[in-house]
């Protein structure tokens, strides 16, 4: 009787143990797959920024060239 007792509450706290792990795995993928998200969210931000300054710089360099064509003038 006391070897059953034993076994039942061994059985229970290893359920018990299963179940925070599998919680725990969870919660592991949800944060590598956040991790990640801002990762390509962070590269393409990043792409777009350098796409901006390069139009930026055009159309300063188009600016100075349309103040030299006007002072010509």
């Amino acid at each position: 009787m006391a070897i059953e007792e034993l076994t039942n509450v061994s059985t229970e706290i290893i359920l018990e143990i299963g179940k925070v792990a599998l919680w725990m795995q969870t919660l592991g993928i949800i944060i590598i797959l956040w991790i990640v998200f801002n990762i390509i969210t962070l590269i393409v931000n990043r792409k777009k920024r350098k796409t901006l300054y390069k139009i930026q710089d055009d159309l300063h360099r188009i600016e100075k060239k349309i103040d030299k064509l006007t002072k010509k003038k």
